[in-house]
């Protein structure tokens, strides 16, 4: 395989990569199952999601990423190793380059963690591009334009809103509420109204099916099972649209101030230009139920949820990759 580069979303919900002529090749939960035992890697990917909340004591699956970063660098590698090898698949006469997409305000040494475990899982070389830039390249936007673009990226361990003109970040933020924040807010709002105990995955599932980000005139219901907090025992109940916009409005109050915020600290000829053109939104969480619409009402300027949202990043460092010499400005670091 010729593959010289590869272009990685290393989100905390999902790992995504992208490949130069054919795409997204890999769409993945980033998830490792491990054996306590002897500390070997039992799954990765799909395959480990599926063992969330349902392994024995010798078995442990988690997200070694959080908040957008690395909580695990050892899993991490072993999970960037995996996605690669993966990716590229058979024998590889040489090492790729590999970009990889993380989140603006993540520390200089988180992001040194980044680009050693890239290394170590099998790069030749690791740059690293900021996700608001690699969402606004992947959704099309003209970022070299001496115009601003505003984008939000809502993935599942963070969200990032930011300002961007001629190839940069004009005024960003990072706040660490996205998906997974959701859930937990939901699983919580369940078992404080119904008695009522459910898992991560059962969340994620009535967030999807039902959720939305502003109340609903007709309501759409979901049967739901979970453990009864008073008895022990496995019940079945029904849960509302309603119930999941109760449950997730502080987060939905923290991702709609952090957006006042930015747009407070832009340049008044880039707050122009964001009036007229609008806020982009990409990422898997920008798919809930009329968030667009609350971020429109809440700050008067039109919002536009990006075709393929969820692939916007992904693609974003696959077209850098490929545009190296047109993008330099825009990338941060390199080893």
């Amino acid at each position: 395989m010729f593959i010289k580069h590869i272009g990685i979303d290393l989100g905390t919900a999902f790992t995504l990569v992208h490949l130069p002529k054919r795409g997204i090749v890999i769409n993945e939960p980033s998830v490792v199952a491990v054996s306590t035992i002897d500390k070997k890697v039992l799954a990765v990917g799909v395959e480990a999601k599926e063992m969330l909340g349902r392994t024995p004591d010798t078995i442990v699956a988690y997200k070694p990423l959080k908040d957008g970063v690395i909580a695990d660098y050892r899993t991490t590698e072993i999970m960037l190793r995996y996605f690669i090898n993966k990716a590229l698949g058979g024998i590889r006469l040489f090492r790729p380059k590999v970009m990889v997409a993380v989140p603006a305000g993540i520390s200089s040494t988180e992001k040194r963690a980044v680009i050693d475990a890239t290394i170590a899982a099998g790069a030749k070389a690791a740059y690293i591009i900021k996700e608001p830039i690699a969402a606004a390249i992947g959704a099309s936007i003209p970022i070299g334009s001496a115009s601003g673009h505003m984008i939000i990226d809502i993935g599942g361990g963070t969200s990032e809103m930011a300002v961007i003109s001629l190839g940069g970040i004009v005024t960003s933020t990072s706040i660490r509420i996205g998906g997974n924040k959701f859930d937990a807010a939901i699983a919580k709002h369940i078992k404080k109204k119904y008695n009522l105990a459910i898992g991560e995955r059962t969340a994620e599932e009535i967030k999807i099916e039902i959720g939305s980000a502003l109340y609903l005139e007709d309501k759409l219901t979901m049967e739901i099972k979970g453990r009864d907090m008073v008895s022990g025992l496995p019940r079945s109940i029904i849960v509302t649209s309603d119930d999941v916009t109760d449950a997730i409005q502080n987060e939905l109050e923290g991702i709609v101030e952090t957006t006042k915020a930015v747009l407070y600290n832009t340049p008044p000829e880039l707050a122009a230009d964001i009036i007229d053109k609008g806020i982009v939104m990409s990422g898997g969480s920008s798919l809930l139920r009329n968030i667009d619409k609350l971020i429109s009402r809440t700050t008067g300027v039109p919002v536009y949820v990006a075709d393929e949202s969820i692939l916007c990043v992904a693609k974003g460092t696959g077209i850098t990759l490929d545009n190296l010499e047109a993008y330099k400005r825009s990338i941060l670091t390199t080893k």
